[in-house]
């Protein structure tokens, strides 16, 4: 299987921390894929330019990182980062949706940053920090529920790419007035699944 990420995609990560996580790296193969920009060979193989994308052997193409993570939990027949066993589905369903939330926008924060200077949307960067900084402290008080004091899910997962982007790329400061939230992402901060991931190790 080829998996095609890059460096500044959230979702490309939470996807990588699923293969370590799943002792997949033998079998997927990793491609620096190139987005964003015109006439690039990768949109040959996918054809909207978005990342993560999964081929499998058979030259079958997965898109969305929510159904390329729950595809590669389940191949051993072990799935542990959905819903776990002794949650109900829609109160886990709830905290993945909200940590989704967070991560889409930081993303489009981030994306608006590396846009160039006079291209970039005063408006949408306001709104996306203001957004972010009322998520951030929701959280801090979710990140004490039992399913986010417990093993790492797709939750776990996406809460914790999307603080590093916020921090890394100077967003905002979140951690700091949150204690619990800045508890959580150094307890998941030092997995080495999401070291290794990190952008800065890559």
């Amino acid at each position: 299987m080829r998996l095609y990420v890059t460096s500044t995609s959230p979702y490309a990560r939470v996807v990588r921390i699923v293969v370590l996580e799943k002792g997949l790296s033998s079998r997927i193969e990793l491609v620096t894929a190139r987005t964003r920009e015109e006439n690039s060979p990768y949109y040959a193989v996918n054809p909207s330019g978005r990342v993560p994308y999964l081929v499998l052997a058979d030259g079958t193409g997965m898109e969305d990182s929510g159904l390329i993570a729950a595809y590669l939990d389940a191949l051993d027949g072990a799935p542990r980062f959905h819903a776990p066993p002794s949650a109900d589905r829609w109160t886990y369903g709830r905290l993945e949706a909200r940590a989704r939330s967070f991560a889409d926008g930081v993303s489009v924060w981030v994306r608006e940053m590396r846009r160039p200077p006079d291209e970039r949307s005063p408006t949408i960067l306001k709104h996306e920090v203001a957004r972010a900084e009322r998520l951030a402290a929701t959280w801090n008080e979710e990140v004490r529920h039992p399913i986010m004091q417990g093993p790492p899910t797709m939750a776990h997962l996406l809460l914790l790419v999307g603080l590093d982007f916020a921090r890394d790329d100077r967003m905002a400061d979140l951690e700091t007035g949150n204690p619990h939230l800045r508890q959580f992402a150094e307890r998941l901060r030092a997995m080495p699944s999401i070291a290794a991931t990190h952008p800065a190790s890559t």
